[in-house]
């Protein structure tokens, strides 16, 4: 009697050595796996050399290497995309953990690097959606527009109305809680902040944010330490 070709299949899938199945897996965990760290050290053209997991690689626009998308390239940008999830790398940037960005951030320490004005700007995430933020010790809370709330799913109108002092007066703001706040390998849950009625180039890390760690500067490097 003819065997089906299913039966077949099943019968000498059966009679496979070992090695061979070992292998299966293995491929299967390697296609699995998607880089862990991503910085962007150079633009050219349509192509931005991405340091993946500290070997740099040559990406063109619209390429995926190790699970990495390249989207776009803007000057000293570059906007990079893992399981869905977008970011924004700058040129001498910090390390961004995209691999990881479905699970748990439980590092740290945050070491930033300031750009040519003094000021320290970093990719990271509110609520798990890709943002640029403005280190600002001067900001009480983290800051942000009323567009990037919008663009963020924060029901700002729900939040707590407030004023804050600005250089051209008291303007209305919206106090909200942040379910969680990203930047590197570490993550700061319930974190407090501020809507404002103005456009902004870069959501403010302010120190509803800062406070949770102990800061110290050292030239061009500013470094934070979780302290709970």
């Amino acid at each position: 009697m003819r065997r089906s070709a299913s039966r077949i299949s099943v019968i000498e899938a059966a009679r496979r050595p070992r090695s061979a199945v070992l292998a299966l897996a293995l491929a299967v965990c390697a296609v699995a796996a998607s880089a862990q760290k991503v910085s962007l050290g150079g633009s050219f053209g349509d192509k931005a050399l991405l340091v993946i997991d500290g070997v740099p690689r040559s990406v063109a626009v619209g390429a995926t290497v190790q699970g990495v998308k390249l989207v776009s390239v803007t000057g000293p940008e570059a906007v990079v995309e893992v399981k869905g999830q977008r970011s924004v790398l700058t040129i001498g940037g910090t390390q961004v953990n995209l691999g990881g960005a479905d699970g748990p951030a439980n590092g740290t320490r945050i070491v930033l690097t300031a750009e040519s004005g003094g000021h320290f700007v970093t990719s990271g995430a509110i609520n798990g959606k890709a943002v640029r933020f403005l280190v600002d010790t001067g900001a009480t809370n983290v800051g942000m527009s009323q567009a990037e709330a919008e663009r963020l799913g924060i029901d700002f109108r729900k939040g707590e109305p407030a004023y804050s002092m600005t250089a051209n007066g008291a303007i209305p703001v919206v106090r909200v809680s942040l379910a969680s706040v990203r930047v590197g390998e570490v993550t700061i849950y319930n974190v407090e902040a501020t809507v404002l009625p103005l456009p902004m180039s870069h959501v403010l890390l302010g120190n509803s944010f800062l406070t949770r760690f102990q800061m110290k500067r050292e030239n061009d490097t500013l470094t934070l330490d979780r302290r709970y």
